[in-house]
């Protein structure tokens, strides 16, 4: 059990020294990684479209 306590107290510790980004260094990641996200839906959706027409073309 005292194992478990001094974990948490360093754990702790170390938390307060990391330097957390700032609100605007937040709102650019997000929407970046929204972008990215929906730049990777159309081009597997039109990837996945394509390749659903070619097998219809060559099994039907």
């Amino acid at each position: 059990m005292q194992k478990l306590i001094q974990f948490i107290k360093e754990a702790w510790r170390e938390l307060k020294n990391v330097t957390w980004p700032g609100r605007k260094e937040i709102v650019a990641s997000t929407v970046i990684v929204v972008l990215v996200t929906l730049l990777l839906m159309i081009y597997l959706g039109v990837i996945d479209f394509v390749l659903a027409k070619l097998v219809k073309l060559i099994f039907a």
